[in-house]
């Protein structure tokens, strides 16, 4: 064989092997999305998407949060991920809401990060109003966090957080932030996992903080949540002349196998119980469909 015969046959096997590799990986790839699914359910004008790796999770979740919102008056949004199963749902997940008090734990990251930034632990004092504002839900600790923070220190975590959706209350009035759960949950994904913004010590903080939330205000998203998960939660409650009653939910729900969070946010209930009954009846069927 001369030389160029050798040169010409090992480029026939270089292409063939190349083809190879190639249609193993289209293979490959095309088996990995097959195994997700994706299933939509409608709600009034807009729909539950849910995706996930695990078989029949997707339409199962996408149905029973249809069902669980269908009917109920105001209007609600939520955002749902679940690690294991690669699960994610969305309803109206980009809309806005007034933040009430779910605002909170934007504060504490903000704060939180603010300390990173100057290399300092937080302050005796700041350790007693940030447990107040979470655990307690103490507006006058908030207030006095949000004036030390800042608009620009606020923002500046919102960007790093990548929760470019949420707008800052004007001036004094944090709890008229508008939140979406697309962004609040991406606060519990961040909460709950490496990342550059907020360090172990401070995401334990802040994870410490939402699991000791007083008796009173642990209703919401935990809500059926199964006896094995540590529960991590904070709520938001705000009647206004219109629109009334804005009731939010957000948590996430870790250790025995658990790895998901939640955010279900509502407004335009006539009373504080009937929009908690909202939030909690999606909760009910997400953990419940989480946990099979």
């Amino acid at each position: 064989m001369t030389h160029g015969s050798r040169i010409a046959t090992r480029t026939r096997r270089g292409l063939a092997a190349a083809v190879a590799a190639g249609a193993l990986l289209t293979a490959l790839t095309t088996a990995t999305s097959a195994s997700a699914s994706t299933s939509s359910t409608p709600v009034g004008d807009s729909r539950v998407v849910c995706t996930s790796k695990k078989p029949g999770l997707a339409p199962a979740l996408s149905q029973d949060i249809a069902d669980a919102l269908d009917g109920r008056k105001g209007a609600s949004a939520l955002a749902v991920y679940d690690r294991p199963t690669r699960t994610r749902c969305e309803f109206k997940a980009g809309s806005h809401f007034d933040s009430a008090s779910v605002v909170k734990v934007t504060v504490l990251g903000a704060l939180l990060r603010q300390s990173q930034e100057a290399h300092r632990k937080l302050t005796p004092h700041e350790v007693k109003q940030t447990t107040a504002m979470i655990t307690k839900s103490d507006n006058d600790a908030t207030s006095a966090l949000w004036h030390q923070i800042g608009p620009a220190g606020i923002k500046h975590f919102l960007s790093l957080a990548g929760m470019g959706h949420t707008v800052p209350g004007a001036g004094k009035a944090w709890g008229l932030t508008q939140v979406t759960a697309a962004d609040q949950l991406t606060l519990m994904q961040l909460l709950t996992t490496d990342n550059t913004v907020l360090t172990p010590p401070s995401r334990g903080y802040a994870l410490d903080l939402m699991h000791r939330v007083e008796r009173d205000q642990r209703w919401g998203v935990p809500a059926g949540a199964p006896a094995t998960a540590s529960v991590h939660v904070k709520n938001g409650w705000l009647p206004r002349d219109t629109g009334g009653w804005r009731v939010h939910s957000v948590g996430s729900f870790t250790g025995g196998g658990h790895d998901y969070g939640m955010a279900v946010l509502s407004t335009g209930s006539r009373t504080m119980d009937y929009g908690v009954d909202t939030v909690e009846s999606a909760a009910r069927v997400i953990h419940r469909d989480l946990a099979h």
